[in-house]
């Protein structure tokens, strides 16, 4: 059954459209909590949100939804992705919803799903709901329909384990940390956890409005961050998105550092610590080969996933590695969360930041990455990688780059866009072979 509604990060679209209007939410809830009736014990689903405007609408849908099919509801506010995720287990609930969408602007809204065991929801469960949204499910009588509430400490039990993430004796004393929380759902939990630890912590994105969040601030815009990290004579910046479960790093001198040069740092220390398992650690297909190269100089192993952060997922369960992640800056660290955790990553690397005793530009630059280009090519129909032109030029690319680069090539998911990614040691090869790709695909599409 192809999907209809949840892309790679569940359901996401604009509010009021589509799969985001306030009748599709409670569809949603209605789904869900009929997916997840299991047993006869009294169902509890657990709900957090972003601070977007729509996130009021939604999760009055979603309880709406829940409540109806005989579902109780906890209602967290505003707080992280991975708080869902760690909340849902901790409370013993049925399921966790996030409402959510992430890194994009404050228009668009989604709904996220964990199932109990605070893991996102397989492909099994996501494809059983979508059937269930085409069907008219039975509701609970009256006296089994469910109540909902508020609980106001949420927060403060996730700051609480996301502290227990860095050992007893670490204290974050002498460092001046910059801190940009995209005005999104981490705004209150990641400046207070961060400065509970010993920092001094200069706050930007957290003055929500509804509106402003991942507004020319968090992971995806990080000027300002850079901009008030040189300016204040920070030792460390740290960005993160909208709902939190992705980073991204800039050193004293303003240099961005992505999620590949993160995961190696984490990864290296944890093996030193002898607390890595599977030598080795789980990124995606898009991770540059600088990084590639670095852990097979440390004797480590990559293991590549498909471009999502549930997919690297199910490779890290798959091969028993415990440090994955996204160039983007998802990190997933299974000693401590569930899902990409922003906060938890940023208290890793501070603490090697403490540890080491040295600058941030020497501690978080690793490797070299070798030059990468990414282009899109949009087209209006067909399957322009099935022409045999495109495929000629996609394998004479293959055996010019090999062993030397790579090559990927992939549809987006969401939008008629194919993505051409190569990288080399060669950056003007690499410019030439996307190029040539790109032409390929649009005139195969033309």
């Amino acid at each position: 059954m192809a999907r209809k509604y949840f892309g790679t990060d569940g359901i996401r679209g604009r509010t009021n459209t589509g799969a985001m209007t306030p009748e599709m939410a409670m569809r949603v809830g209605q789904a869900a909590g009929t997916h997840f009736l299991r047993g006869g014990h009294k169902h509890r689903v657990v709900i957090g949100k972003d601070t977007r405007l729509s996130g009021y609408m939604i999760e009055n849908a979603l309880v709406a939804g829940f409540t109806s099919v005989g579902m109780d509801v906890v209602q967290f506010g505003p707080i992280p992705t991975p708080a869902v995720a760690l909340l849902t287990r901790s409370m013993r609930a049925d399921l966790g919803v996030m409402i959510s969408a992430s890194h994009n602007p404050y228009e668009d809204n989604g709904i996220k799903l964990f199932g109990p065991d605070g893991y996102k929801l397989s492909d099994a469960d996501e494809l059983a709901i979508e059937a269930l949204l085409g069907e008219k499910l039975t509701l609970a009588d009256a006296p089994h329909i469910g109540r909902a509430r508020r609980i106001e400490d949420s927060r403060g039990r996730y700051i609480h384990a996301v502290k227990a993430s860095v050992p007893e004796h670490i204290r974050f004393d002498g460092l001046h940390v910059v801190l940009d929380c995209a005005n999104g759902a981490a705004y209150q939990v990641a400046p207070t956890a961060i400065w509970e630890l010993g920092a001094k912590v200069t706050s930007i994105g957290v003055e929500p409005n509804g509106k402003n969040i991942n507004d020319k601030v968090g992971s995806t815009h990080v000027a300002t961050l850079q901009e008030t990290v040189v300016a204040s004579g920070a030792d460390i910046g740290i960005a993160l998105d909208g709902d939190a479960d992705r980073l991204i790093v800039v050193d004293e001198h303003g240099q961005v550092v992505d999620g590949d040069q993160i995961m190696a740092l984490l990864g290296g220390a944890m093996r030193r610590a002898g607390k890595l398992t599977g030598d080795g650690i789980v990124a995606t297909v898009m991770s540059n080969l600088g990084l590639e190269r670095y852990l097979e100089s440390q004797h480590l192993k990559l293991i590549r996933a498909k471009v999502g952060d549930r997919y690297v997922l199910e490779e890290m369960r798959k091969h028993g590695i415990n440090v994955g992640g996204e160039q983007s800056g998802h990190m997933i660290l299974l000693d401590h969360a569930t899902t990409g955790d922003g906060t938890i990553a940023a208290l890793q690397v501070l603490a090697q930041l403490v540890e080491s005793g040295k600058p941030a530009s020497e501690v978080l630059h690793l490797f070299d990455p070798v030059p990468q280009l990414l282009k899109n090519v949009r087209f209006s129909g067909g399957k322009p990688l099935e022409d045999v032109h495109v495929q000629k030029v996609i394998a004479d690319a293959e055996a010019e780059l090999a062993g030397t680069g790579r090559l990927v090539i992939r549809p987006s998911g969401t939008e008629p866009v194919i993505r051409v990614m190569a990288e080399g040691d060669d950056a003007a090869q690499v410019a030439r072979i996307v190029d040539g790709i790109c032409d390929a695909v649009r005139a195969a599409a033309a």
